[in-house]
């Protein structure tokens, strides 16, 4: 059974802190990533890590504000975002895929993931 499992977020004031984690089960050698969802706005690819490749890809958006990283033992991958702005509210999800990450950062149009958990919210306010 294939399980993607979120928690960490939360309501943060600007230039604040979260970590968000992810369990999965029964992706051994999947691609994993974040993407994010806004109110009223398509889907947006963040971060990922190549399961074949352990290549990581960023959005330009969170570049030197967020990490991705993952712990095989555990079949977990975090998310680590400082500096958080009021835009980088919305819903974040884990996601999984056999294949390449590369074309899934960003606006997640013409290509998209197969799996992802139910999402955790993430509220940037003051």
């Amino acid at each position: 059974q294939v399980q993607l499992v979120e928690s960490g977020g939360g309501l943060v004031q600007p230039g604040g802190t979260l970590r968000l984690s992810c369990a999965a089960s029964g992706f051994r050698g999947y691609t994993l990533g974040w993407f994010r969802q806004a109110p009223g706005k398509e889907r947006e690819g963040v971060a990922c890590i190549n399961g074949p490749s352990g290549s990581i890809y960023y959005v330009d958006s969170v570049k030197g504000r967020f990490t991705i990283s993952s712990d095989s033992a555990e079949n977990t991958i975090y998310l680590q975002m400082n500096g958080l702005k009021p835009e980088d509210t919305a819903v974040y999800y884990c996601a999984a895929i056999k294949g390449d990450c590369a074309l899934r950062i960003g606006p997640l149009r013409r290509y998209t993931y197969d799996y992802w958990g139910q999402g955790t919210q993430v509220t940037v306010s003051s």
